[in-house]
């Protein structure tokens, strides 16, 4: 089982922004962990701040691969684009959210991934990477 690890805008700086929402770990740390606690799974990670860099991986593992877990960050409340190219492709994918969406600033409540996505984990920290895969696996 092959699992793509999609992160957008602002996601490399997990560890040093703003820990009190998201932690003081990097995602290159948590991917290790990851790595480790899903042995038989081919987990691979791709993180940019570019949207058309987002849409192209997307493309490029949308029909091979067994699953995304995708957190699309800002472009989640932003970017029809991107819902576009996840309901454009035959791959499973799974939206993420480190922080509860629901509890922040208004804008931050709509997502366009939403409607387009086969399940959420919303709000459970950098956990909800691992649940989502454990979801892709079960399904």
């Amino acid at each position: 089982m092959k699992i793509l690890i999609l992160n957008g805008p602002n996601l490399n700086l997990l560890g040093k922004r703003e820990p009190e929402i998201y932690g003081t770990k990097t995602f290159e740390e948590y991917f290790e962990e990851m790595k480790t606690a899903f042995p038989a799974v081919d987990l691979v990670y791709f993180q940019s701040n570019h949207e058309g860099a987002l849409i192209d991986k997307i493309h490029e593992v949308g029909f091979s691969y067994d699953g995304i877990v995708f957190n699309a960050g800002g472009y989640t409340h932003t970017s029809v684009a991107l819902a576009d190219a996840v309901s454009g492709v035959t791959t499973r994918v799974v939206e993420v959210h480190i922080s509860n969406i629901m509890e922040r600033e208004a804008f931050r409540h709509h997502s366009y991934l939403t409607p387009v996505c086969v399940a959420h984990f919303i709000g459970h920290g950098l956990p909800g990477y691992n649940s989502a895969v454990d979801y892709l696996i079960q399904k």
